[in-house]
């Protein structure tokens, strides 16, 4: 009888589950919304996992109940070793698997883009998080909580002080910038000023705001200085993760890979991308630089052959997962409908 394994990437917008067998054959790929903790709460986590994982067994065409070797699920929001631990036990207890393995997105992310034992990732996408491993099982990763544990960066932030320095350059407080008319243009309104009004009143929805992360680059590519200062301040903030993880690791000297992934970086923004590339061989003269161009939800799914002890199988997988579509999830409960929404952007 085949061995089964269900893997599960959970981040801010989406989470892809993968139902699959140890040949590296995929039997089911469905998509929904958010099941980060954070977003929706422990129970809502389990709740959302629970109806993807019955849409890709359907998907797959076998029961509900059919044997499961191997859970692997990596959430965003899994950053303390304590939601960690918090995680595991609720998505155990409704016995999905013989087996459930659960940690931090960024690790699925990290064996999606290589299958080197010494290996750090930084992803930047709606905000940023790094971790790092070693081939004998050390990891290193931050608190990842936000501004309240130092972070910085990724397309919120970016697209937030990307209308904050539109408004100064305006009215004068801030240097001159083509952001300005540019913010202005994007929303079809006269001035920057107009624009916070709108934001204001509710003319223009709030989540608008990270409309503007594309915008800057696309400014800072005309040489603008404002626009491009913001663009460097993230390449250093990517490269300082980098090297703070390989030096607690060790690897700064040493071979190792280095995964970029999140769709700031999947872009490949030349100013950004240039200075990351370049700035992590000048720190880390032996490392080699990965653009992630696959799903996540691969290394999740690689995590779990892992488990099972078929690396034989992992031309086969990726080749499966590469360039397939996730089905989008139909959950019954309207309340889930806005965090269940496939369509929803990833940044």
């Amino acid at each position: 009888m085949r061995a089964l394994y269900l893997a599960v990437d959970g981040g801010n917008s989406k989470t892809d589950v993968v139902l699959g067998d140890e040949s590296g054959q995929v039997l089911g790929f469905v998509r929904g919304g958010t099941s980060s903790p954070h977003n929706i709460g422990l129970p809502g986590t389990v709740e959302v996992l629970g109806r993807l994982i019955r849409a890709v067994h359907a998907e797959a065409g076998l029961p509900v109940g059919t044997p499961i070797d191997t859970l692997a699920v990596y959430l965003a929001g899994a950053d303390l070793p304590i939601e960690v631990t918090r995680l595991h036990q609720a998505i155990s207890a409704p016995s999905w698997a013989r087996r459930t393995v659960v940690d931090n997105d960024c690790f699925a992310l990290l064996r999606a883009g290589t299958a080197t034992p010494d290996a750090v990732t930084v992803v930047c996408g709606a905000g940023t998080n790094c971790v790092g491993r070693t081939a004998d099982g050390r990891t290193a990763r931050f608190v990842a909580l936000g501004p309240i544990s130092g972070d910085w960066g990724g397309g919120h932030d970016l697209a937030d002080h990307t209308l904050r320095e539109a408004a100064r350059g305006e009215d004068g407080r801030g240097r001159p910038t083509a952001l300005s008319p540019a913010v202005a243009a994007h929303f079809g309104l006269p001035t920057v000023e107009a624009v916070s009004i709108a934001l204001h009143f509710g003319d223009l929805p709030m989540d608008r705001i990270r409309e503007l992360s594309p915008l800057l680059f696309e400014v800072a590519a005309t040489g603008d200085e404002v626009a491009s200062a913001l663009v460097d301040r993230q390449a250093t903030e990517i490269l300082a993760q980098h090297r703070v993880a390989a030096t607690r690791l060790g690897l700064l000297t040493e071979k190792h890979a280095l995964v970029l992934g999140g769709g700031v970086l999947r872009a490949r923004h030349p100013q950004l991308h240039d200075q990351v590339v370049a700035g992590a061989i000048d720190q880390a003269p032996q490392v080699e630089v990965t653009i992630l161009n696959t799903p996540p939800v691969t290394g999740a799914a690689l995590l779990a052959l892992d488990t099972m002890n078929h690396p034989e199988a992992e031309p086969m997988l990726r080749a499966a997962l590469h360039h397939r579509v996730p089905a989008p999830a139909l959950l019954e409960s309207a309340q889930n409908a806005d965090a269940l929404d496939s369509s929803a952007p990833a940044l």
